[in-house]
């Protein structure tokens, strides 16, 4: 596929619901309030005749070019928006005391012409694994819940340059999902338990529970999410959103708690592609290529991303997600090709191969970068310290008390063992091959896949039920993946995991565009209390 920048593909989606934003309305940002006899907040909040729920980042700075809107209102909306509607899926851990006062420096900078690009003034919320000076950045456990780290992550650095509002930090699976064998998504010892807005008694996945369901819950315009395999795109599959895991590198990892410097890598989570791939271009130090004229150099409607006619997708199937999960892959194939897509099924080979491999993998290079990390902090200063402070502290121990893995990793192979090393070694080689092979056999542009089963109910003595493939090549091989929604099984939202070779990104986010664009498979959450059994 040829090559874009971010930038310019941010820039390529951003033009057609900029040319279509219309004139402002007069209304006020609307009370959060039941629409019917349900517990469900309103299922819109309207900001001066923008829908939170739909209204995308173009759209905003078009208003805000414009004088019909300031990032003060639109903060402000957002954080009334948590106080409404959070306490029914807490997800938000704390919003940041300063959020009003970064809102009202973005709007001196509009009137004054000197706009940084178009994430300023926007609300973000951070993943609690992403260090910020100014706020706690505890991974989930109370052993980190003190002073907050001395300097920001990288990834912060480049959104606060880029006039970015930091609205708060969102909860997470602790330690991501990686200190027990029979973990529940979503819960942590510092934030409790994150309920999937669209079922409450159900499972927002994780280990970016928090950033995925706010988003769902129109809690701010975009979040950012960690994943070392699965934890962005299976959270954003089962909340209804999108979700991108960009290619390892793209993102730095600087100040940002670890599993595997190997694997690991933060990506944004948004309520549509454009506003990803727009927090992407920041992410990813492109910022600068976005000027403040003209739409932020968008200047040429682009609209063409290609659309679907000519694409070869490759459907990788995975029944093993269940009947409902594969006749919903069915439909989607049959929608794509309607709309000229060529859609051919196909088998990533060496899966069985990886699955043994990468756990092993994965303990030995959490021991050496936890310690890392954790000399960094106040605080447990290694592992073993980490593993003692759980086991003489019982709220650590509220919802599932195990911590295997911590000690899995205390005894594993070092990262310098040849043992190790030839693990690693045949992982980056087969996982890589999975996806080269299949997609040049097949002449694909990208793999398609369930992101996710409908999400099953929490329960901290069973502990989740998340046996899902479909991320595992993509994030071992360090390639970029994507989640759009795709589809409801019953009441509970599945996406399509895209993923597509090394760094290419922008050709992955285009080609996902033009699926939501054809799938349109997104809808508010009803945040009913619970759904038919098996649904």
């Amino acid at each position: 596929m040829k090559k874009r920048s971010i930038a310019t593909l941010a820039a390529v989606l951003a033009v057609a619901p900029l040319l279509a934003a219309g004139a402002p309305g007069q209304s006020a940002v609307a009370a959060e309030s039941p629409t019917d006899g349900s517990s469900s907040p309103a299922g819109s909040a309207l900001l001066r005749g923008a829908d939170l729920d739909t209204v995308t980042i173009p759209e905003l700075q078009a208003r805000m070019k414009r004088g019909s809107l300031t990032s003060s209102e639109l903060t402000l909306a957002y954080l009334r928006r948590i106080k409404a509607v959070d306490p029914k899926i807490n997800a938000v851990l704390r919003t940041s005391p300063t959020a009003l006062s970064q809102a009202v420096a973005s709007d001196v900078r509009h009137r004054l012409g000197k706009v940084r690009g178009p994430l300023d003034g926007i609300p973000v919320l951070l993943k609690d694994n992403v260090n910020t000076r100014d706020m706690p950045t505890t991974a989930g456990s109370l052993a980190l819940d003190g002073s907050p780290p001395a300097t920001d992550a990288e990834l912060v650095g480049r959104l606060r340059a880029a006039g970015a509002v930091i609205l708060g930090k969102t909860n997470m699976s602790e330690w991501a999902n990686f200190r027990a064998a029979k973990p529940t998504s979503g819960w942590s010892a510092v934030g409790g338990q994150t309920h999937n807005p669209y079922v409450l008694d159900r499972n927002p996945c994780g280990s970016s529970s928090g950033s995925a369901a706010a988003i769902a819950a129109s809690l701010a315009q975009v979040a950012i999410g960690t994943e070392t395999d699965g934890s962005i795109v299976c959270p954003a599959g089962m909340t209804g959103i999108v979700g991108h895991k960009p290619s390892i590198g793209l993102v730095s990892q600087s100040g940002v708690v670890p599993i595997s410097a190997e694997q690991d890598t933060a990506g944004p989570m948004a309520r549509n592609v454009i506003d990803t791939a727009i927090t992407l271009s920041v992410l990813g130090g492109h910022e600068a290529a976005a000027g403040a004229d003209d739409a932020f150099g968008l200047t040429e409607a682009v609209t063409r991303t290609g659309g679907l006619r000519g694409k070869r997708i490759g459907l990788w199937r995975l029944p093993s997600l269940g009947a409902d999960v594969d006749a919903l892959m069915t439909r989607t194939a049959e929608r794509l090709r309607a709309a000229g897509a060529q859609v051919v099924e196909v088998t990533p080979p060496y899966q069985g191969r990886l699955a043994e491999l990468e756990f092993p993998a994965l303990l030995s290079e959490f021991h050496r970068d936890i310690d890392t990390y954790l000399a960094s902090r106040k605080g447990p200063r290694d592992l073993a310290a980490l593993i003692e402070f759980n086991r003489t502290h019982p709220a650590e121990q509220t919802c599932f008390a195990g911590q295997e893995l911590f000690e899995q990793a205390l005894a594993a192979p070092s990262t310098t063992d040849p043992r190790y090393l030839a693990m690693r070694a045949e992982l980056k080689d087969l996982s890589r091959r999975s996806i080269d092979e299949t997609m040049a056999a097949h002449d694909l542009d990208a793999i398609a896949s369930p992101a996710n089963p409908p999400a099953w109910t929490t329960d901290c003595a069973r502990g989740d039920n998340d046996v899902i493939p479909s991320s595992t090549p993509a994030a071992v091989a360090g390639y970029p993946s994507l989640s759009v929604p795709a589809g409801f099984v019953g009441e509970l939202p599945v996406g399509l995991l895209l993923m597509a070779g090394n760094r290419q990104d922008t050709e992955l986010l285009s080609l996902g565009a033009a699926v939501e664009q054809r799938l349109k498979a997104w809808r508010a959450p009803r945040y009913l209390a619970s759904a038919a059994p098996g649904r």
